[in-house]
């Protein structure tokens, strides 16, 4: 269920809330404050804000138009007990808790909850939104008392590797929390729908303006300058969702391919990637910049394994890759398959026969005519279009939650 600006909003329970209604909620306060007024969003994060630049900080960026924005990070080992403060933008700030070495977990817990307690009372927080992108973030925030928690369920998290075992119990928790559940693609949509009544459907959006600018010329970066064509490129965190066997294959079956692999390496033993003189990790880059390696790239991957921790998700860099006007070539990730290869935007590969003829097919036909469909499907669907529906929900939330 995609919610859009131009249609009713149609929650689980049958309710539909007309776009009118949501515009005029949309310009009050559940305070009973004017739309000026200044107003806090507290966020409890699983990332980092400074890792990959990706759906959380997309969103809160243009949060920060409406809200104060408090993005609390997961604790980092230090000398002293303390929380740090970081002014990323104008009403936007990073919080990151600072734990003594040696601290044991119960002690941990303790510590977070009375750094976040110093912080709230410190800035003078009496009335918020909680904003979750981790339900174990409830261990030393679940005394809190929002005005309303929202839960943004980007990604199935217990699928992947190293996956606290009590997650899933906490994020049961946090949904008998929230007043209202985004998810990060139609598949986690469907998985979470059942489980509380009101629950939508935000997959990845598009900054279409920045990445816009490598269907134009660009100077090629220093460290892919030297690379011959026809360069590959993928850009993303590789991890356990990465499919290491398929690019080993394919790298060796096309040795003339230059393969460009952009992004940080997690969890994921090095030894497995694939090595050769065709495959490049150039690790990872500013999102300013990705536009420069972009506009120099002849084809764009998305090599997804096809396991428990890509089930659900809804790639950032598919909208991105087709903004930049590249040709893109897809395993079956389901949400991609749904949303792109139905409109033959993606090339859809299941192995790495499949995936080399794709890309060939890439490299040799002109995809121009089809650019024009593609720019209208992504103009609808950009991240500020995307906050703007999720801010009216919330607004609109909250204006049912004072006549209550």
């Amino acid at each position: 269920m995609k919610v859009s600006a131009s249609t009713s909003v149609l929650v689980n329970d049958g309710t539909l809330l007309a776009p009118s209604t949501i515009s005029t909620v949309a310009h009050q306060s559940v305070y009973g404050a004017t739309a000026n007024e200044v107003r806090d969003l507290i966020c409890f994060s699983h990332l980092r804000w400074n890792f990959v630049y990706q759906r959380p900080q997309h969103l809160l960026t243009r949060a920060a138009k409406n809200y104060r924005v408090w993005f609390i990070e997961e604790p980092i080992w230090s000398d002293t007990l303390h929380m740090s403060v970081s002014q990323q933008a104008d009403r936007l700030t990073v919080l990151v808790p600072h734990l003594p070495h040696g601290t044991k977990p119960d002690e941990a817990i303790r510590l977070q909850r009375q750094l976040l307690d110093e912080f709230i009372k410190r800035e003078s927080i009496n009335s918020f939104v909680a904003w979750y992108y981790t339900p174990m973030a409830l261990l030393f925030s679940d005394h809190l008392q929002p005005s309303m928690t929202v839960y943004d369920c980007m990604d199935e998290l217990s699928a992947f590797w190293g996956a606290p075992p009590q997650l899933l119990e906490r994020e049961k928790q946090l949904m008998q929390r929230a007043s209202l559940i985004f998810t990060g693609g139609y598949s986690l949509y469907e998985a979470k729908q059942n489980r509380h009544p009101q629950v939508f459907a935000f997959p990845s959006s598009i900054d279409f303006s920045h990445f816009v600018t490598a269907r134009r010329p660009q100077p090629d970066p220093t460290d892919q300058r030297a690379l011959s064509s026809p360069r590959i490129g993928f850009s993303g965190v590789i991890d356990e969702r990465f499919d290491y066997k398929l690019m080993n294959e394919l790298a060796q079956r096309r040795p003339e391919w230059q393969f460009i692999l952009l992004g940080p390496i997690v969890k994921i033993n090095r030894d497995l990637l694939p090595h050769g003189p065709n495959v490049h990790y150039l690790g990872m880059k500013s999102y300013k910049d990705l536009p420069m390696y972009l506009a120099n790239w002849n084809v764009a991957i998305l090599p997804f394994a096809l396991n428990e921790s890509t089930r659900f998700i809804s790639p950032t860099k598919t909208p991105e890759y087709l903004a930049a006007g590249l040709p893109v070539v897809s395993t079956p990730i389901r949400d991609v398959v749904r949303t792109y290869g139905g409109k033959d935007f993606v090339q859809i590969a299941d192995s790495a026969q499949a995936f080399e003829a794709a890309i060939e097919q890439a490299l040799t036909t002109s995809h121009l005519k089809t650019w024009s469909a593609i720019d209208a499907f992504l103009n609808e669907n950009s991240w500020d279009h995307t906050w703007s529906e999720m801010n009216r929900l919330i607004m609109a939330q909250q204006s049912v939650m004072v006549e209550q």
